[in-house]
Protein backbone atom coordinates (compact mmCIF):
# COMPACT_ATOMS: atom_id res chain seq x y z
CA UNK A 1 0.00 0.00 0.00
CA UNK A 2 1.89 2.59 -1.29
CA UNK A 3 1.05 6.60 -1.06
CA UNK A 4 -1.33 8.13 -4.04
CA UNK A 5 0.03 10.20 -6.73
CA UNK A 6 -1.00 14.00 -5.86
CA UNK A 7 -2.50 13.95 -9.56
CA UNK A 8 -5.29 11.15 -8.37
CA UNK A 9 -6.43 12.82 -5.17
CA UNK A 10 -8.51 16.16 -6.32
CA UNK A 11 -11.91 13.60 -5.52
CA UNK A 12 -10.17 12.89 -1.94
CA UNK A 13 -9.52 16.16 -1.17
CA UNK A 14 -12.96 18.08 -1.89
CA UNK A 15 -16.14 15.58 -1.47
CA UNK A 16 -14.80 14.74 1.84
CA UNK A 17 -14.29 18.37 3.39
CA UNK A 18 -17.46 19.10 1.99
CA UNK A 19 -18.95 16.56 3.82
CA UNK A 20 -17.25 17.80 7.06
CA UNK A 21 -18.44 21.43 6.75
CA UNK A 22 -21.78 19.74 6.29
CA UNK A 23 -21.87 17.88 9.20
CA UNK A 24 -20.51 20.88 11.31
CA UNK A 25 -23.20 23.04 9.89
CA UNK A 26 -25.81 20.57 11.09
CA UNK A 27 -24.72 20.42 14.26
CA UNK A 28 -25.81 23.67 15.14
CA UNK A 29 -28.91 23.54 13.24
CA UNK A 30 -30.06 20.47 14.33
CA UNK A 31 -29.80 21.51 18.18
CA UNK A 32 -32.02 24.21 17.54
CA UNK A 33 -34.76 22.35 15.08
CA UNK A 34 -34.19 19.07 15.14
CA UNK A 35 -34.52 16.44 12.40
CA UNK A 36 -37.68 17.13 10.55
CA UNK A 37 -37.54 20.96 10.66
CA UNK A 38 -34.17 20.56 9.16
CA UNK A 39 -34.81 18.41 6.45
CA UNK A 40 -36.96 20.88 5.25
CA UNK A 41 -34.13 23.53 5.18
CA UNK A 42 -31.92 21.30 3.11
CA UNK A 43 -34.07 22.09 -0.17
CA UNK A 44 -33.11 25.89 -0.90
CA UNK A 45 -29.75 25.08 0.93
CA UNK A 46 -29.18 22.49 -1.58
CA UNK A 47 -31.05 24.87 -4.56
CA UNK A 48 -28.44 27.11 -4.00
CA UNK A 49 -25.65 24.64 -3.94
CA UNK A 50 -26.48 23.04 -7.40
CA UNK A 51 -26.52 26.47 -8.67
CA UNK A 52 -23.15 27.35 -7.68
CA UNK A 53 -21.64 24.13 -8.20
CA UNK A 54 -20.84 23.08 -12.10
CA UNK A 55 -18.32 20.34 -11.72
CA UNK A 56 -20.29 18.06 -9.49
CA UNK A 57 -23.75 19.45 -10.87
CA UNK A 58 -22.15 18.28 -14.58
CA UNK A 59 -20.97 15.02 -12.77
CA UNK A 60 -24.31 14.13 -10.90
CA UNK A 61 -25.97 14.59 -14.50
CA UNK A 62 -23.57 12.80 -16.51
CA UNK A 63 -24.23 9.65 -13.97
CA UNK A 64 -28.24 10.16 -14.11
CA UNK A 65 -28.20 10.58 -18.14
CA UNK A 66 -26.22 7.13 -18.16
CA UNK A 67 -28.69 5.30 -15.75
CA UNK A 68 -31.51 6.22 -17.52
CA UNK A 69 -33.01 9.20 -15.32
CA UNK A 70 -34.56 12.82 -15.80
CA UNK A 71 -30.64 14.47 -15.89
CA UNK A 72 -32.42 18.10 -16.10
CA UNK A 73 -31.78 20.60 -13.35
CA UNK A 74 -34.32 19.12 -11.11
CA UNK A 75 -33.26 15.43 -11.78
CA UNK A 76 -29.66 16.86 -10.32
CA UNK A 77 -31.19 18.81 -7.64
CA UNK A 78 -33.09 15.66 -6.53
CA UNK A 79 -29.65 13.92 -6.90
CA UNK A 80 -28.09 16.10 -4.26
CA UNK A 81 -31.34 16.59 -2.21
CA UNK A 82 -30.90 12.49 -1.33
CA UNK A 83 -27.17 13.28 -0.83
CA UNK A 84 -28.49 15.99 1.77
CA UNK A 85 -30.96 13.71 3.58
CA UNK A 86 -28.22 11.31 4.17
CA UNK A 87 -25.70 13.38 5.12
CA UNK A 88 -27.93 14.66 7.87
CA UNK A 89 -28.97 11.42 9.13
CA UNK A 90 -24.93 11.09 9.54
CA UNK A 91 -25.08 13.31 12.71
CA UNK A 92 -27.75 11.23 14.35
CA UNK A 93 -26.20 7.82 13.92
CA UNK A 94 -22.78 9.15 15.42
CA UNK A 95 -25.15 10.48 18.25
CA UNK A 96 -26.95 7.12 18.60
CA UNK A 97 -30.34 7.92 17.96
CA UNK A 98 -31.27 4.79 16.05
CA UNK A 99 -34.78 5.17 16.87
CA UNK A 100 -35.38 7.67 14.83
CA UNK A 101 -35.22 5.00 12.10
CA UNK A 102 -35.92 2.00 10.60
CA UNK A 103 -33.34 -0.33 9.27
CA UNK A 104 -34.06 -3.29 7.18
CA UNK A 105 -31.26 -6.16 7.49
CA UNK A 106 -30.83 -8.12 4.44
CA UNK A 107 -27.54 -11.15 5.46
CA UNK A 108 -26.80 -10.15 8.89
CA UNK A 109 -26.26 -14.01 9.26
CA UNK A 110 -23.23 -14.03 7.19
CA UNK A 111 -21.78 -11.24 9.82
CA UNK A 112 -22.83 -13.64 12.10
CA UNK A 113 -20.83 -16.44 10.38
CA UNK A 114 -17.66 -14.25 10.38
CA UNK A 115 -17.81 -13.56 13.96
CA UNK A 116 -17.45 -17.24 14.80
CA UNK A 117 -14.89 -17.76 13.05
CA UNK A 118 -12.88 -15.33 14.49
CA UNK A 119 -10.67 -15.11 11.06
CA UNK A 120 -11.65 -11.67 10.14
CA UNK A 121 -12.98 -10.62 6.53
CA UNK A 122 -13.11 -7.77 4.14
CA UNK A 123 -15.97 -5.69 4.02
CA UNK A 124 -16.18 -4.18 0.33
CA UNK A 125 -18.64 -1.18 -0.20
CA UNK A 126 -18.64 2.27 -2.23
CA UNK A 127 -20.16 5.31 -1.65
CA UNK A 128 -23.19 4.28 -2.09
CA UNK A 129 -25.88 5.21 0.83
CA UNK A 130 -25.30 5.77 4.53
CA UNK A 131 -21.97 3.76 5.97
CA UNK A 132 -22.94 5.20 9.46
CA UNK A 133 -25.92 3.03 8.97
CA UNK A 134 -23.62 0.28 8.41
CA UNK A 135 -21.63 1.06 11.74
CA UNK A 136 -24.66 1.09 13.23
CA UNK A 137 -25.90 -2.76 12.52
CA UNK A 138 -22.19 -3.37 13.32
CA UNK A 139 -22.49 -1.22 16.76
CA UNK A 140 -25.65 -3.50 17.97
CA UNK A 141 -23.94 -6.34 17.63
CA UNK A 142 -21.31 -6.78 20.95
CA UNK A 143 -18.11 -8.66 19.89
CA UNK A 144 -17.93 -7.82 16.50
CA UNK A 145 -15.37 -5.23 15.33
CA UNK A 146 -15.68 -3.18 12.58
CA UNK A 147 -12.78 -0.68 11.29
CA UNK A 148 -12.21 1.52 8.18
CA UNK A 149 -9.33 1.71 6.01
CA UNK A 150 -8.40 4.90 4.85
CA UNK A 151 -6.00 7.61 3.55
CA UNK A 152 -4.49 10.04 6.09
CA UNK A 153 -6.56 12.85 5.23
CA UNK A 154 -9.49 11.18 4.90
CA UNK A 155 -8.97 9.70 8.35
CA UNK A 156 -7.94 12.65 10.25
CA UNK A 157 -11.14 15.07 8.67
CA UNK A 158 -13.80 12.01 9.54
CA UNK A 159 -11.91 12.37 13.30
CA UNK A 160 -12.07 15.90 13.45
CA UNK A 161 -15.42 15.96 12.77
CA UNK A 162 -17.15 13.51 14.87
CA UNK A 163 -15.29 15.06 18.13
CA UNK A 164 -17.23 17.85 17.25
CA UNK A 165 -20.01 15.73 16.52
CA UNK A 166 -20.07 13.65 19.68
CA UNK A 167 -16.87 13.04 21.69
CA UNK A 168 -17.86 9.46 22.83
CA UNK A 169 -18.74 8.27 19.80
CA UNK A 170 -15.36 6.38 18.73
CA UNK A 171 -14.67 5.15 15.12
CA UNK A 172 -11.87 2.51 14.50
CA UNK A 173 -9.95 3.66 11.74
CA UNK A 174 -6.79 2.24 9.90
CA UNK A 175 -5.07 4.67 7.54
CA UNK A 176 -3.80 3.11 4.45
CA UNK A 177 -1.38 4.41 2.15
CA UNK A 178 1.72 3.97 4.25
CA UNK A 179 4.26 1.37 4.85
CA UNK A 180 2.80 -0.20 7.87
CA UNK A 181 -1.00 -0.43 6.39
CA UNK A 182 -0.86 -3.68 5.41
CA UNK A 183 0.19 -4.93 8.67
CA UNK A 184 -2.03 -3.33 10.50
CA UNK A 185 -4.83 -4.69 8.57
CA UNK A 186 -3.29 -7.75 8.78
CA UNK A 187 -3.63 -7.29 12.71
CA UNK A 188 -6.91 -6.19 13.20
CA UNK A 189 -8.36 -9.12 11.24
CA UNK A 190 -6.12 -11.92 12.91
CA UNK A 191 -8.21 -10.44 16.51
CA UNK A 192 -10.88 -11.33 14.73
CA UNK A 193 -12.17 -7.55 13.15
CA UNK A 194 -13.52 -6.84 10.07
CA UNK A 195 -12.27 -4.40 7.60
CA UNK A 196 -14.55 -1.80 5.64
CA UNK A 197 -12.91 -0.43 2.29
CA UNK A 198 -14.95 2.13 -0.17
CA UNK A 199 -13.86 0.29 -3.94
CA UNK A 200 -15.66 2.46 -6.01
CA UNK A 201 -12.94 5.49 -6.65
CA UNK A 202 -9.59 4.80 -8.11
CA UNK A 203 -5.92 6.52 -7.28
CA UNK A 204 -3.03 6.32 -9.11
CA UNK A 205 -4.33 6.54 -12.58
CA UNK A 206 -1.11 7.64 -14.91
CA UNK A 207 2.17 5.75 -15.94
CA UNK A 208 2.49 2.17 -17.59
CA UNK A 209 1.67 0.79 -14.14
CA UNK A 210 -1.75 2.35 -13.59
CA UNK A 211 -3.68 0.80 -10.90
CA UNK A 212 -7.01 0.12 -11.94
CA UNK A 213 -9.03 -2.06 -14.28
CA UNK A 214 -11.64 -1.11 -16.78
CA UNK A 215 -14.71 -3.00 -16.82
CA UNK A 216 -18.58 -1.80 -18.62
CA UNK A 217 -20.42 -0.15 -15.91
CA UNK A 218 -23.75 1.81 -16.47
CA UNK A 219 -23.22 0.42 -19.94
CA UNK A 220 -19.72 2.19 -20.60
CA UNK A 221 -16.19 1.52 -19.49
CA UNK A 222 -15.21 2.95 -16.39
CA UNK A 223 -12.00 2.34 -13.98
CA UNK A 224 -11.92 0.17 -10.72
CA UNK A 225 -8.88 -0.39 -8.52
CA UNK A 226 -8.53 -4.62 -7.42
CA UNK A 227 -6.18 -3.38 -4.87
CA UNK A 228 -9.09 -4.30 -1.80
CA UNK A 229 -9.02 -7.94 -3.28
CA UNK A 230 -5.42 -7.95 -3.53
CA UNK A 231 -5.09 -7.53 -0.08
CA UNK A 232 -7.92 -9.97 0.78
CA UNK A 233 -6.19 -12.73 -1.26
CA UNK A 234 -2.53 -11.45 0.27
CA UNK A 235 -4.10 -11.92 3.33
CA UNK A 236 -6.14 -15.36 2.81
CA UNK A 237 -10.07 -13.65 4.19
CA UNK A 238 -12.80 -13.75 2.96
CA UNK A 239 -14.78 -10.49 1.45
CA UNK A 240 -18.25 -9.05 1.99
CA UNK A 241 -20.23 -6.83 -0.40
CA UNK A 242 -21.71 -3.97 1.77
CA UNK A 243 -24.41 -1.38 1.26
CA UNK A 244 -27.27 0.61 3.12
CA UNK A 245 -29.43 2.35 0.89
CA UNK A 246 -31.53 5.03 1.93
CA UNK A 247 -35.24 5.01 1.20
CA UNK A 248 -36.98 7.64 1.86
CA UNK A 249 -38.01 9.02 5.45
CA UNK A 250 -36.20 7.42 8.43
CA UNK A 251 -36.13 3.77 6.33
CA UNK A 252 -32.77 2.46 5.10
CA UNK A 253 -31.99 -1.08 3.70
CA UNK A 254 -29.22 -2.88 4.97
CA UNK A 255 -27.51 -5.23 3.27
CA UNK A 256 -24.33 -7.73 3.24
CA UNK A 257 -23.42 -10.35 0.75
CA UNK A 258 -20.57 -12.57 0.19
CA UNK A 259 -18.62 -11.77 -2.44
CA UNK A 260 -15.39 -13.63 -2.67
CA UNK A 261 -13.15 -16.30 -0.60
CA UNK A 262 -9.61 -16.03 -0.89
CA UNK A 263 -8.85 -18.29 2.27
CA UNK A 264 -7.47 -20.93 -0.16
CA UNK A 265 -5.64 -18.98 -2.70
CA UNK A 266 -4.02 -20.74 -5.68
CA UNK A 267 -0.64 -20.88 -6.65
CA UNK A 268 -1.08 -20.89 -9.87
CA UNK A 269 -0.70 -17.18 -11.18
CA UNK A 270 -2.95 -17.30 -14.29
CA UNK A 271 -5.96 -18.50 -11.99
CA UNK A 272 -4.89 -15.91 -9.34
CA UNK A 273 -5.40 -13.33 -11.60
CA UNK A 274 -8.57 -14.77 -13.15
CA UNK A 275 -10.18 -15.16 -9.55
CA UNK A 276 -9.18 -11.51 -8.88
CA UNK A 277 -10.85 -10.79 -11.90
CA UNK A 278 -14.30 -12.17 -11.43
CA UNK A 279 -14.32 -11.07 -7.96
CA UNK A 280 -13.74 -7.33 -9.48
CA UNK A 281 -16.11 -7.89 -11.85
CA UNK A 282 -18.93 -9.49 -9.50
CA UNK A 283 -18.31 -6.29 -7.12
CA UNK A 284 -18.96 -3.87 -10.26
CA UNK A 285 -22.22 -5.68 -11.33
CA UNK A 286 -23.36 -6.09 -7.87
CA UNK A 287 -22.70 -2.10 -7.82
CA UNK A 288 -24.84 -1.68 -11.04
CA UNK A 289 -27.90 -3.94 -9.81
CA UNK A 290 -27.86 -1.70 -6.69
CA UNK A 291 -27.74 1.86 -8.63
CA UNK A 292 -30.45 1.00 -11.41
CA UNK A 293 -32.12 -0.26 -8.05
CA UNK A 294 -31.95 2.61 -5.98
CA UNK A 295 -29.85 5.58 -8.30
CA UNK A 296 -30.04 8.55 -6.20
CA UNK A 297 -28.33 6.68 -3.28
CA UNK A 298 -24.86 7.09 -5.95
CA UNK A 299 -22.39 9.96 -4.75
CA UNK A 300 -19.55 10.20 -6.33
CA UNK A 301 -19.91 13.61 -7.93
CA UNK A 302 -16.84 13.83 -9.70
CA UNK A 303 -15.80 13.10 -13.80
CA UNK A 304 -16.25 9.36 -12.60
CA UNK A 305 -15.72 8.09 -16.19
CA UNK A 306 -12.70 10.46 -16.59
CA UNK A 307 -14.41 12.19 -20.07
CA UNK A 308 -13.95 15.95 -19.38
CA UNK A 309 -9.73 15.50 -19.85
CA UNK A 310 -7.44 17.46 -18.52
Amino acid sequence: MTAPPAAATSWLRTAERGSAFGLRLMIAVCGLLGRGFTRLLLAPIVFYFVLLAPQARRASRDYLRRIGKPYGFWGVYAHFLRFAHVTLDRLFFVLGRHRSFAIERHGKEHLIALKQERRGALLLGAHLGSFEALHAVGAGRPGLRVAMAMFPDNARMIHETLRTIAPNFHLDIITIGRSHSTLAVRDWLDGGGLVGLLGDRVLGTEGPRANFVVLPFLGHAARFSDGPLRLAMLLRRRVVFMAALYRGGGHYDVRFEPLADFTRPSSDPVQRDNRLHDALQAYVQRLEALCRESPYNWFNFFDFWHEDGP
